[in-house]
């Protein structure tokens, strides 16, 4: 009988590959914060284009919000663009290859390097502006849109999603040094905000439980979790929700007051008898989500105090995590649309399914917190 080892977030985590690397420097930085710029550009974008539809009305492509989007995945795709061309040049003159953005990858048989972060966050750039593409040729067809799950649509917030984990790739493969923590807790949170979308894809099936409400639960646990392993600091999934309730209050005014002001500038009305419901897309970031990352805090101390397995501590914090936001979400609906009725039985039946969800969570936010942390330099210690 084996004794399980005490609970230590980095305990599960393998060392990392050695490679030939030069250390980062101000390229490395200048790169990952401008792919996180781009992230935020997105996020700022879409919540302004969701408004403008529960505000305004249908659109067309060509739109303020829509440009806004589209400028977010350029920047994000440009700078990615630029680190990976820095790393292959490296390798082509002999150089040791730069090590910002995780391990470099040949590409294109062999004729490109690519560091892993940049490689993702492209991808997702990339992909985002040919379903572009996709969706001008869908508004050609049917003109306005008035709903978000068409199939560009989808296809476009998947590329975006892919974008911001790219993002957080980048960070990780730094995670040593402050400015890639720093990067992480503020990465982190973006995705968390977006993460839910492509579930847009599955509202038109008759499931008991909205696919929305499954994809926050799910997603904001599992980061909440990644974050927590992978910085591996007493208080970093605080931080981390710290980090979205700050964003979740800057799209709450903002994303009105955008949307009225366009409206205005361009001459369109609101619509009639326009209720005063809140923002959208802020409205759908989860609230309390604070408290979570304060049960997770928690519970990683007891387990450590208590020398839990690390396994069983990731699981059991999933868990927690995922009954907390399943049962705040109808609570949170209920402080944000007062005419809304939530029944009792939703209730039991959200939170009944939160807590699968959760260790789901648990241990997927373990298993990528594992991937990411092999990212780091090696001889850096992650303190």
């Amino acid at each position: 009988m084996t004794t399980p080892v005490p609970f230590d977030a980095t305990a599960d985590h393998a060392e990392p590959i050695a490679r030939p690397a030069e250390s980062s420097g101000a390229a490395a930085r200048l790169g990952a914060w401008t792919v996180l710029l781009g992230t935020v550009v997105t996020i700022v974008g879409i919540s302004w284009d969701i408004q403008w539809h529960a505000a305004v009305g249908p659109d067309t492509f060509f739109t303020l919000p829509h440009l806004l989007l589209y400028s977010g995945s350029a920047i994000s795709g440009f700078a990615s663009l630029a680190m990976v061309l820095i790393a292959t040049s490296a390798q082509r003159a002999g150089r040791p290859v730069p090590r910002a953005g995780g391990t470099p990858i040949r590409v294109f048989g062999a004729a490109m390097t690519a560091p892993v972060g940049y490689l993702v966050a492209g991808a997702g750039a990339a992909s985002f502006l040919l379903y572009g593409l996709l969706d001008l040729e869908w508004h050609s067809i049917y003109g306005f849109d008035a709903v978000l799950n068409t199939p560009s649509h989808v296809a476009l917030f998947l590329s975006i999603s892919i974008t911001m984990i790219g993002s957080i790739i980048v960070f990780a493969a730094d995670v040593a040094e402050f400015w890639g923590k720093l990067g992480v807790v503020l990465a982190i949170p973006i995705l968390i905000a977006f993460a839910p979308f492509p579930a847009f894809a599955l509202t038109t099936l008759a499931l008991p439980v909205d696919p929305i409400v499954l994809g926050t639960i799910l997603f904001s646990s599992m980061l909440l979790i990644l974050g927590a392993t992978l910085l591996a600091r007493p208080g970093a999934a605080v931080a981390v929700a710290a980090a979205l309730a700050g964003m979740q209050a800057i799209l709450w005014w903002f994303s009105p007051w955008a949307a009225e002001t366009y409206a205005s500038a361009i001459g369109l009305p609101l619509r009639d008898n326009l209720q005063p419901y809140p923002p959208e897309l802020p409205s759908l970031i989860p609230m309390f989500l604070i408290v979570a990352a304060a049960a997770i805090e928690c519970l990683f101390r007891l387990a450590r105090t208590h020398g839990l397995a690390t396994g069983k501590a990731l699981l059991i914090a999933g868990a927690a995590a995922g009954l907390i936001v399943a049962v705040s979400l109808p609570l949170q609906r209920a402080l944000t649309y007062p005419a809304a009725h939530i029944a009792p039985a939703d209730v039991v039946t959200v939170a009944l399914v939160g807590i699968p969800l959760g260790v789901l969570a648990g241990f997927l936010g373990g298993r990528f917190a594992t991937m990411l942390r092999t990212l780091a330099p090696l001889g850096k210690e992650l303190r």
